[in-house]
């Protein structure tokens, strides 16, 4: 929520969409409402506040110090919310929102020193904040938070292929997707089917993959958008990564779903029919897992699957060491 005299500032601000992301931005980095992170007790105690999730992958529980070590934060399915849920939600009263996102995200960095923020998806729909601007206010925040990549997910295409060209135009971050072809549409020179980050010493892959959007997305809203299985075209993505790219690691962002009991794919199912792959960050299907769930790959090595809820309610974190 709004103190009141941010909220008398808020209301006379023009209905300008950029006008309004700055000033939610400014707010998010008041030190006068949010105290900085100055002590690990202080961040711990803010991160048990929030409930993030803080799964470490079992490996590097075991590893020297001297290792050199990646902290991977991750989010899903945002949904628009940049302000907490009301405070007489049932479930979720005076929780979420960008401000406590962002002094998550700060405590993070300031602890660790080679960090990425990742997004699986669905980053758009579920407040006014779409209705009325269509997704820039999130983008913007996304942009000041510094991710590093994101992926899509099948409410982003709720204002039609287009649109969410427009938006992601915004973006300073690559959104990657592997298993849709973009071919002849407004998103084939956006959407990047991986890509590579430095940090520190080690390069990191990063690709993505979307969930089937037959029933999901109406097909005027994803016109020329092509699915394509995502085992074949996550293992050719991870393939070049780790071959030709030399990737240290390699993380796969999905917005496939966690767990199904059916045939359909999901993340558990991508992990154990493929191979090369590190780490899998997912979304879709709205999961709070409290750690990272190993899974045997197609050549009986382990590749950890996490998801971190939804709404911001929960900043997704997993330590991967070399």
């Amino acid at each position: 929520m709004f103190p009141v005299n941010c909220l008398e500032t808020l209301q006379m601000l023009p209905r300008n969409g950029w006008v309004m992301v700055q000033y939610l931005l400014e707010f998010s980095r008041n030190r006068d409402t949010f105290e900085p992170m100055s002590s690990r007790r202080k961040f711990l105690k803010q991160l048990a506040m929030t409930g993030a999730v803080l799964p470490v992958i079992p490996e590097v529980l075991g590893a020297a110090a001297r290792a050199e070590s990646v902290l991977v934060m991750h989010t899903n399915d945002f949904h628009s919310r940049m302000d907490p849920f009301p405070e007489k939600h049932p479930k979720f009263g005076g929780q979420g929102g960008i401000a406590k996102l962002s002094t998550l995200i700060h405590g993070v960095r300031q602890e660790n020193k080679q960090t990425l923020l990742l997004d699986c998806g669905d980053i758009f729909q579920g407040t006014p904040y779409f209705n009325v601007f269509g997704g820039v206010a999130e983008i913007q925040w996304m942009n000041q938070a510094g991710y590093d990549a994101s992926t899509l997910g099948n409410h982003d295409f709720d204002n039609g292929v287009e649109k969410l060209a427009s938006v992601l135009g915004h973006a300073q971050f690559p959104v990657v997707n592997c298993n849709y072809r973009f071919s002849g549409t407004a998103l084939e020179s956006i959407i990047k089917p991986w890509i590579v980050k430095q940090v520190g010493r080690k390069r990191i892959g990063i690709t993505g993959a979307g969930i089937n959007p037959e029933g999901l997305i109406l097909d005027r809203l994803c016109k020329g958008i092509v699915y394509q299985d995502p085992v074949k075209a996550v293992q050719t993505a991870v393939d070049t990564l780790k071959s030709r790219e030399r990737c240290d690691a390699v993380i796969v962002l999905s917005h496939l779903g966690y767990s199904y009991e059916g045939p359909q794919i999901d993340d558990k199912k991508l992990a154990a029919a493929t191979h090369g792959i590190d780490l899998i960050l997912g979304g879709h299907t709205h999961t709070f897992l409290e750690q990272a769930e190993p899974v045997r790959n197609a050549k009986g090595k382990t590749v950890h699957v996490n998801q971190a809820g939804w709404a911001g309610l929960k900043l997704g974190r997993v330590a991967i060491e070399f």
